[in-house]
């Protein structure tokens, strides 16, 4: 218990010390490093204009051909507004109603699906959206116009080659090649920014021309990286867009912001290295990072929220925290220390007895598996550059990223029963994920985890009451966390396994549950997110918000009818047992049955030719038979990203139930000390982590160091609680028990700090009494 006052030093959260203030950069930052932009420019920009002229000249003159039939136009509020097919735009549409909704609208959106230019034509009757910063899709719109302003600022200043500039969860950057292989320096922020200030005053329109790829391999042959592009996405014979604003001209499908004034707060946040599509075997590039707004206060809100988030980034916390570290010798693999143990201890007991609950059986699966297993499930062909690949035994064995197809195996080991369904396991097995270098990032992208991971298998007609569980599991867990949650159905995918019928049918069912939840009693809406589904089902994604509303992607409900398919899985049906019974008595076995596969052991004749016997011959269902529903379900998802979550979300404070750091009892002077380590032993035998601090630190300090080391509790002993078996408390999150004496007796506050453990409650068990309010 003394060994706690180093520890308690290195725990304090920030201390007495104020961090110290960056440099702003300055004109003169600017001017040390070199002109603003490059005089002359680049010869590709004149050739680019030159063909871009040409190419848009002939455009808006097929455009003036095209008939101007009357269309009708609906407004969200039922209105019908008139107009004319390739004439009447969003932009009329907007100012017709008023100026300031043109000038805060960002983008259109025709027919609840498409986004559409303001200054674009409309080409037929259509519902019309209008929509501003506000919105998801107006923000992200926002953010994609304002990456292209950076690309234009890039060009023009270093002559460079342009690769991608999506927007993101929080701004926007633009990737790079710059000439020789120079890299981009915080002194050129500055004059990124000025020149960016330049393009904002111009006033730039965005414009839209639709080009062949023969033309686009023409316009980009100075860019190997566009060409890469160009070639790769881009089938031959077809059309695609980009999209010019002042000499820049980008490969984009759009739509923009009509002009580059309507940016008008913009930064530049960060720099860094990247690799060309994030293959660490292409060329390195240079990435920019920025954030923009429509206006100022916007900015000046976003940079005090960032101050915030800083303060509670979990990567200083755990330091600070001693929760966890990371070694160079296991890059994405966390060196959970003791006191992150705690935590992650915590949070998997408390979902072990949600699984006792709610009728889960934990079960173990080995961590490595011969690639047949990953080519049956699918995940070779979809999944193997995100994973290890090992050689053993002349033959090669993957890793796992994901406990499904095992699951799957210790479904199909025996003969199932309808009786036997739902049947739910669990897994908090490690798994291995192949993340890129550059992507890992504390706890929060890692290669080596832990999920919450489940698995029920369950008859059709059972779908919905899990799903409705899954729902209710998760608002009862995040809602003990004081965290809110979005829902969002992820449906099929480009790159998808199985049946169409068989997905539609998978999205159908989601879409029910999902309807009947949001109906219900503290129930959410739900989102569509097109084309994001998993490769082997459609899926609800849940992202849970902090209390600074952030969103984290956490847990994840799947409906998966492919992995049965692919695994043969079956039971018998109620009604499969009548029809067995009565084929068994009436029908006779074939004559001439076709020998059993043996589907264990690979022939001598298959080793000579080095091939693989599959893990599993498909078969078609047995007489009596169905395949059960595979629902993959996390709550928390990655422990480890969990953590991180919970560290900001708390910001180091973490909840008595969740601490690390629960009771310090301080002893008053050193003659109270062994009533001190009494105490504590006390605390500690109900399982409660409580320290000692034995230094010879003044009373005052000893209670500052206990406070910023987050212990939720500080049990002060001196002569009067010692002859009178009392404690005197002081609240971590209860400022008016930290300046009094709370005096308790000690029994009642093992009793009381028991029950608020077993409640994992987040109050006061020791509030003020009425009279000592007055």
């Amino acid at each position: 218990m003394e060994k706690v006052t180093d520890a308690l030093k290195k725990a304090t959260i920030g201390g007495d010390k104020k961090p110290k203030k960056e440099k702003k950069a300055s004109a003169g930052d600017a001017a040390e490093s070199g002109p603003l932009e490059l005089q002359p420019p680049p010869a590709f920009i004149q050739d680019r204009l030159d063909l871009f002229d040409r190419l848009f000249k002939g455009q808006q003159e097929e455009l003036a051909k095209k008939p101007h039939d009357d269309i009708l136009i609906t407004m969200p509020d039922g209105s019908i507004k008139p107009g004319k097919a390739y004439q009447t735009t969003p932009a009329e549409i907007a100012k017709g109603i008023s100026n300031s909704l043109l000038k805060r609208t960002v983008v259109a959106r025709i027919d609840g699906e498409e986004l559409w230019d303001l200054e674009r034509p409309l080409e037929k009757s259509c519902k019309l959206e209008l929509l501003d910063f506000n919105d998801d899709q107006g923000k992200f719109v926002f953010w994609h116009s304002s990456a292209h302003i950076l690309g234009e600022a890039c060009e023009r200043r270093f002559g460079c080659s342009l690769c991608i500039g999506p927007p993101v969860d929080n701004g926007f950057y633009y990737e790079m090649a710059l000439p020789g292989g120079a890299t981009v320096q915080s002194s050129d922020w500055a004059p990124l920014e000025n020149l960016v200030g330049k393009i904002v005053k111009e006033k730039q329109p965005f414009q839209r021309l639709e080009m062949s790829k023969e033309d686009l391999l023409k316009m980009f042959e100075y860019n190997p990286y566009k060409q890469h592009i160009i070639k790769d996405k881009i089938p031959d014979g077809t059309r695609t867009t980009v999209y010019r604003n002042g000499p820049l001209i980008d490969l984009c499908r759009g739509p923009h912001v009509p002009d580059t004034s309507r940016i008008e707060s913009f930064a530049i946040m960060k720099n860094s290295s990247s690799y060309f599509l994030g293959d660490a075997n292409n060329d390195s590039l240079q990435r920019i990072y920025g954030v923009s707004f429509p206006d100022k206060k916007l900015m000046a809100a976003h940079k005090k929220f960032l101050e915030e988030a800083a303060k509670r980034d979990h990567r200083l916390i755990g330091k600070q925290q001693e929760l966890f570290y990371f070694e160079e010798t296991s890059p994405g693999s966390a060196m959970w220390l003791p006191h992150g143990m705690r935590i992650h201890n915590a949070l998997t007991d408390y979902i072990k007895e949600q699984y006792w609950d709610r009728d889960y059986d934990e079960v173990m699966t080995p961590n490595m598996f011969n690639v047949s297993l990953w080519e049956q499930s699918g995940h070779l062909a979809h999944y193997k550059d995100d994973m290890f690949i090992l050689d053993v035994d002349k033959e090669q064995f993957g890793l796992k990223p994901m406990n499904c197809p095992a699951h799957a195996m210790m479904f199909r080991h025996r003969d199932r029963s309808h009786k036997e369904l739902p049947l739910r396991y669990a897994d908090f097995g490690v798994l291995h994920r192949n993340e890129a270098s550059g992507a890992l990032s504390g706890l929060t992208r890692v290669r080596r985890f832990q999920q919450d991971d489940a698995h029920i298998f369950c008859r059709e007609d059972q779908v919905k009451a899990e799903v409705a569980d899954l729902f209710d599991f998760m608002r009862s867990f995040y809602g003990m966390l004081g965290l809110t949650f979005k829902l969002k159905l992820s449906t099929r995918p480009e790159n998808f396994m199985g049946e169409i019928e068989t997905w539609n049918k998978a999205e159908d069912r989601l879409k029910e549950a999902l309807d009947e939840f949001a109906s219900s009693g503290g129930g959410v809406e739900w989102e569509l997110n097109a084309g994001d589904g998993a490769f082997y089902g459609p899926k609800i994604d849940i992202a849970v918000m902090d209390c600074l509303q952030r969103p984290w992607q956490c847990a994840t409900i799947q409906l998966d009818f492919q992995q049965p398919i692919n695994f043969s899985l079956e039971y018998q049906t109620a009604e499969g047992a009548q029809l067995v019974e009565r084929s068994t008595e009436k029908v006779a076995p074939p004559a001439a049955a076709p020998a059993p596969v043996d589907d264990a052991a690979t022939t001598e004749q298959d080793k000579k030719d080095g091939k693989k016997k599959p893990l599993l011959i498909k078969k078609p269902l047995s007489l009596g038979s169905a395949r059960p529903v595979m629902i993959h379900r996390a709550m928390a998802g990655s422990i480890e990203r969990f953590t991180a979550i919970l560290c900001e979300h708390f910001a180091g404070k973490w909840p008595f139930w969740l601490s690390p750091r629960q009771v310090i009892v301080i002893p008053v002077g050193m003659g109270f000390l062994d009533y001190a380590k009494e105490v504590a032993a006390l605390l500690k035998k109900e399982r409660i982590y409580a320290d000692v601090d034995s230094t010879g630190n003044t009373l005052q300090k000893k209670i500052r160091n206990g406070q910023l080391a987050q212990y939720n509790f500080c049990f002060v002993v001196g002569d009067d609680e010692m002859k009178n078996r009392k404690v005197n408390i002081r609240y971590r999150d209860d400022t008016s028990t930290q300046a009094r004496d709370v005096p308790v007796a000690l029994d009642e506050a093992l009793e009381k700090l028991r029950k608020l453990k077993a409640d994992r409650g987040i109050y006061n068990p020791f509030p003020p009494k009425k009279e000592e309010k007055a």
